[in-house]
């Protein structure tokens, strides 16, 4: 039991937290007259300022060291998933704010919860936080360009102030934690061991403030939100694994790019949908995207972790 907590706690509360904002979506919604949707963005960025503290620069040398691999990883992240996104979203027929929401998922890099994930999977965890690290690099370029060409048939997206919002929500507090990094790890033992938990903490409050602000319009369509999720989810697990595979990669790697592809950072998502003031529309699928991917991924990882590797792999 112990076991099964540890490897799905996290999963667990997400949906958890998932259900008492659909619940009691009152309570989430505001205190006073402050929104707590403004909470959405500070908590990203202290999210980020924790992915940053747990990098280095050496983080990057893997793509020296592995070219292939972190081409093919890059490149199938924001080739597949923004593609397979807008598939979805016009096939299931969502209405525009939904569907851009859903490119809006597709679009983003990786989540920061990959790593753990392919830790767990056996994959080849090196090569991991290196296609974390390249892909959200990219995001402030790629992602506002995919929602241009494919969100913009639905609604109007200004590039501009996107890359301003990725910059702000994820670059800046990536690079001072990993000035903090440089210069005080070790140091302060007790942040080290804090910062995994408060990100964690900070994804629980950001997907129940998004589930709030929506409630009204998941009781409408959140089955078929659900189904969209699971559909781009699956399809960035196969489609990933078998990029790589077709290419001639190890199946560690192989491995590494399925869950790298498959699992989108929905909380960079939901940032930048209250950024642009539809956290209650555009948003959605950021809500419920981000507990169907935690749940995959924890599925995938406990297949392949009892699943072993060929030993000429």
């Amino acid at each position: 039991m112990m076991q099964f907590l540890k490897r799905y706690g996290f999963t667990l509360s997400i949906v958890l937290a998932v259900i008492i904002a659909m619940i009691w979506p009152q309570y989430f919604r505001s205190v006073g007259d402050y929104k707590l949707s403004n909470l959405i963005i500070p908590l990203l960025q202290l999210i980020m300022f924790g992915m940053g503290t747990e990098m280095s620069l050496n983080d990057f040398a893997g793509v020296i060291k592995t070219p292939k691999s972190v081409l093919i990883g890059v490149s199938s992240q924001f080739i597949i998933m923004p593609l397979v996104g807008y598939a979805i979203a016009t096939g299931l027929g969502f209405e525009p704010e939904v569907a851009a929401g859903i490119v809006l998922v597709g679009s983003v890099p990786c989540g920061v919860a990959s790593n753990v994930i392919s830790y767990l999977a056996k994959a080849n965890v090196a090569l991991s936080v290196t296609l974390t690290a390249v892909g959200t690099l990219l995001a402030p370029i790629i992602t506002p360009l995919w929602m241009k060409v494919l969100a913009g048939q639905f609604i109007e997206v200004d590039v501009m102030a996107m890359v301003i919002d990725i910059i702000k929500i994820v670059i800046v507090p990536i690079a001072a934690g990993l000035v903090f990094n440089a210069l005080l790890k070790g140091k302060l033992s007790w942040l080290d061991r804090a910062m995994p938990i408060v990100s964690m903490v900070g994804i629980a409050l950001i997907i129940v403030v998004i589930t709030a602000a929506g409630r009204d319009n998941l009781m409408k369509i959140g089955l078929l939100l659900i189904l969209a999720a699971f559909l781009h989810n699956t399809a960035g697990y196969f489609l990933g694994y078998w990029s790589g595979k077709l290419l001639g990669l190890k199946e560690r790697d192989c491995r590494t790019i399925a869950i790298e592809v498959g699992l989108q950072n929905a909380g960079l998502a939901s940032g930048l949908s209250n950024a642009m003031g539809k956290a209650s529309t555009i948003g959605l699928a950021s809500a419920v995207f981000g507990p169907v991917m935690n749940t995959t991924g924890s599925i995938l990882a406990s297949y392949w972790h009892r699943k072993p590797l060929e030993e000429k792999q």
